[in-house]
C-alpha cells in the first residue's frame, strides 16, 4: 500500500495542485481545508506525512499540529510547512522543512522522498 500524504490548506487550488503532484508520483493522499477538519481526517486516514499551511480559518496550522501530535499515534508525524507567511521557519520547530509559496513541486517531492521514502 502506498504511503499517504495529507494536504492541509485553505486554498482549494493549492490542495488540488499538491494532491495531483503527490498522486502523479505514486503517493496516496487525503485533504483538509482547515485545522479543525484536518484533525478528524488525520485520525481517520493515518497519513505518513502532512503538508501544512499556517494561516487558515477555524484553527491555524500550528494549533492543529500541536493538538494532533499530542495524540499517541502522531507524536512523530513529519510535517512540511508550505506557507506564504513570513517567519514560517519558526512556526513549528520540528518541521522537516519549510517552503515559501510560491514553490517548486520538485522541491516538495524531494523533501517528501527524503523524509518518508518512495511511495
Amino acid at each position: 500500500m502506498p504511503k499517504k500524504i495529507m494536504v492541509v490548506d485553505d486554498d482549494p487550488y493549492i490542495v488540488d495542485y499538491l494532491v495531483n503532484v503527490f498522486e502523479d508520483h505514486g503517493y496516496d493522499t487525503c485533504r483538509a481545508f482547515d485545522g479543525l477538519a484536518a484533525y478528524d481526517v488525520a485520525i481517520a486516514e493515518k497519513p505518513d506525512l502532512i503538508t501544512l499551511d499556517l494561516e487558515m480559518p477555524n484553527e491555524w496550522g500550528p494549533q492543529f499540529y500541536h493538538r494532533l501530535t499530542e495524540h499517541e499515534n502522531f507524536h512523530d508525524l513529519p510535517v512540511i510547512i508550505i506557507s506564504g507567511l513570513p517567519g514560517i521557519h519558526m512556526a513549528i520547530q520540528s518541521a522537516v522543512a519549510t517552503i515559501k509559496k510560491p514553490f517548486d513541486p520538485s522541491d516538495v517531492i524531494k523533501i517528501v522522498k527524503d523524509t518518508i521514502g518512495d511511495p
